[in-house]
């Protein structure tokens, strides 16, 4: 068995597990039967948004933090650890988040900045491997595959020192999941949050995949979620008792997914960002179980795309000129909605306005069985949304006042403050959740 000893980065071959590194007399280890044959990392910043505020100002080191903004209609970007421990949540309402911890400093969020700090840590990824695939602007997969004879260390010792120099060097802790495949790398880098290191080999994953909640499962959401429930499927355990014809009859394509992964296979391999010059849009797109009118709740299911789309530009370091809305019909008909603006974006609540207006002017009673919103006319992300919105207080030149003035004449006075160019008075919504896999 081999122990990794997470401050003096040795490793060592023992029979039973370590309790304290016989080198440097820390108690950080960690011990696993396959540790030095695993290759595949996911590693996500803790509570991402709050850490860079705490980071840059000291003072809110051990005050709960929440990253949204102070209006009731606001949602939960991002919560520390400390307001977490009141019992909020990103994605919550904030006037629920306020109830529950009342005494939290609560901001609105700096995307510019949370993206540059993204940026840092991504560049001391890329030193170690060219296989860095950036999923959202906090986590990424590592392939550390035949990584060793040139860094003359183990992916698991390269993978610990790489979270060291980043908390060091950028002020920022990384939880870390080391396994065989990106889906296991995923679960495991969320079993010790903060600052983890956890290890899923080979052995016996079944076993120990059996008792999570199919909530585990990228794509299982809380309408899928909500359906398994319903036919009684609630661990990886009762997905593995179930063969994949009746998960592809019940569930569609999601069900081979879901067997897939609930018995540890996953055949993805990390693929790095391409920057392609020629890509014409960027888009998500959902389809519906059950057709929806309501248009109430189709707008919650528009802002968790815009969200995607946000991340995947932010990715991808493009921004767009047009928004469109996708939506098709119970009857199978397309219908499509476009806006161009002024200058190009990669907000979520941008989008989220401009599709929100083109929705409002369709028929209230037509069913949807599927969503889409994307970005085309695409730009670099530097000449992205002018405005600052999350930044307000540079809101001085002449150029951005005219940029208002001309948004406002093209999408009415509402949508620079939505757009988030007034402080508190924005939902914050733009600030941006994970991403779901799939492409428009």
């Amino acid at each position: 068995m081999q122990t990794l000893c997470l401050t003096c980065i040795e490793i060592f071959e023992v029979e039973k597990p370590l309790k304290i590194c016989p080198q440097c007399r820390s108690r950080l280890l960690k011990s696993h039967a396959e540790l030095n044959t695993l290759s595949i990392v996911h590693m996500d910043c803790d509570s991402f948004y709050a850490s860079v505020e705490k980071r840059d100002n000291p003072e809110l080191r051990n005050k709960p933090v929440i990253i949204g903004g102070n209006s009731n209609r606001a949602v939960v970007s991002t919560a520390c650890y400390i307001a977490r421990t009141f019992g909020v949540k990103s994605a919550m309402p904030m006037f629920k988040a306020k109830k529950l911890c009342p005494h939290a400093v609560i901001l609105s969020g700096n995307m510019q900045k949370y993206s540059a700090v993204s940026r840092e840590i991504v560049k001391k990824m890329n030193n170690l491997t060219p296989m860095v695939e950036q999923v959202s602007v906090d986590e990424a997969f590592l392939d550390l595959s035949g990584t060793e004879k040139l860094h003359k260390k183990l992916p698991c010792q390269l993978v610990a020192q790489l979270s060291k120099d980043i908390e060091q060097d950028i002020g920022i802790t990384i939880s870390i999941g080391l396994s065989y495949n990106k889906f296991l790398a995923k679960v495991a880098s969320d079993l010790e949050k903060p600052k983890g290191f956890s290890i899923l080999g080979q052995n016996n994953i079944k076993q120990t995949l059996a008792p999570f909640p199919v909530t585990k499962i990228w794509g299982v959401g809380k309408v899928l979620a909500a359906k398994l429930h319903q036919n009684g499927i609630e661990t990886f355990a009762d997905l593995q008792k179930l063969n994949e014809e009746d998960l592809l009859r019940n569930y569609g394509k999601m069900g081979s997914r879901l067997k897939y992964f609930a018995v540890g296979d996953d055949l993805r391999s990390v693929k790095p960002a391409a920057r392609e010059s020629g890509r014409k849009s960027i888009g998500r797109e959902t389809t519906f179980f059950q057709d929806i009118s309501d248009h109430e709740v189709l707008k919650v299911k528009i802002w968790d795309i815009c969200e995607q789309v946000h991340q995947d530009a932010l990715r991808l370091q493009k921004s767009g000129y047009t928004v469109t809305l996708k939506l098709k019909t119970n009857s199978f008909k397309t219908i499509t909605r476009s806006q161009t603006l002024p200058s190009p974006t990669l907000l979520a609540n941008v989008m989220f306005d401009i599709v929100g207006q083109a929705l409002a002017k369709l028929n209230p009673k037509t069913a949807y069985r599927l969503v889409g919103v994307s970005l085309s006319n695409l730009s670099d992300v530097e000449k992205a949304d002018p405005l600052d919105f999350l930044e307000p207080k540079k809101m001085t030149s002449q150029k951005v006042e005219n940029a208002m003035d001309e948004i406002r004449q093209k999408f009415g006075t509402k949508s620079v403050i939505k757009g988030r160019s007034v402080k508190n008075k924005r939902p914050d919504n733009s600030l941006p959740q994970k991403p779901k896999p799939e492409n428009f």
